[in-house]
């Protein structure tokens, strides 16, 4: 480990996930490590980038619904690196007034973040444990930054997943939703088993046992972790099938997105 990793805390000897994502997007902020495990999983599962891929596309269509809905302020959980067409780029396209705070503690992408938001005024980094809502709500630059007293979109996207039901996901998303007012909304992405095939089932232990706590979840699972919110219409499905560009996108097999997306109300 070099003493840029040191100060920066930044473990290269084993894969990380938000580096692994990175890697799957087509970024470059990652290191072998984690381009070693990534291969591993496409040899396994080839069309695992795609994976990513739409997962990143619901993303955006997601925010684009916020913003069409009036919200202008945005909370990204578990943010990850920053990339072409990131939460801030889409939502301040549409309207410049729009502010977002991204919340990781992976040094790596909390240090490039910072690069990529150094001249942007609505939009900055957090660095903190995003499973302590506390650490993040009542942070200098959440609050600075959002106004929780007009309507905020929280985004968890590919982030869920990450949580074990041993550390509680349903009660600290309940802390972020009591934080929000009426008409607020959560977009949520995750991880499922369901539909899938043996060889995504064999990634997914290996994504276990390999990087951290992955556990994917099914739409009942999903569904009882939105106390207090109402989910929008198309409710929880794959990622293509929540509100496409163009229904082809869609295509005849859905399922193989291998993650479900939703986008849920407080009202």
């Amino acid at each position: 480990m070099t003493e840029e990793h040191a100060i920066r805390d930044i473990d290269v000897d084993k894969p990380n996930a938000a580096r692994v994502y990175d890697y799957f997007i087509g970024g470059k902020l990652n290191y072998a490590i984690d381009r070693e495990f990534a291969e591993r999983i496409l040899r396994m599962h080839p069309e695992f980038r795609e994976v990513a891929l739409l997962n990143r596309r619901w993303l955006r269509r997601a925010v684009r619904f916020g913003a069409s809905r009036g919200i202008r302020q945005f909370l990204d959980i578990g943010s990850g690196m920053p990339t072409v067409g990131h939460v801030h780029e889409i939502v301040q396209s549409i309207d410049p007034a729009c502010r977002v705070v991204y919340v990781d503690h992976e040094p790596i992408a909390v240090a490039h973040s910072e690069i990529v938001l150094q001249d942007n005024d609505n939009a900055e980094m957090v660095q903190a444990d995003a499973e302590v809502p506390a650490d993040v709500l009542e942070h200098p630059t959440t609050r600075r930054l959002l106004d929780f007293t007009e309507p905020v979109m929280v985004i968890m996207a590919a982030f869920i997943h990450f949580v074990p039901d041993a550390r509680n996901p349903a009660g600290m998303i309940a802390a972020y939703r009591d934080a929000l007012v009426p008409g607020s909304y959560l977009a949520l992405s995750s991880g499922t088993l369901e539909g899938q095939s043996e060889e995504i089932r064999r990634a997914a232990e290996l994504y276990r046992n390999s990087v951290t706590d992955f556990v994917p979840r099914s739409t009942d699972e999903l569904r009882a972790l939105l106390d207090g919110f109402e989910v929008v219409p198309p409710g929880i499905v794959f990622t293509p099938q929540w509100r496409p560009d163009d229904p082809a996108e869609v295509g005849d097999h859905p399922e193989l997105a291998s993650q479900l997306a939703l986008v849920a109300r407080k009202n």
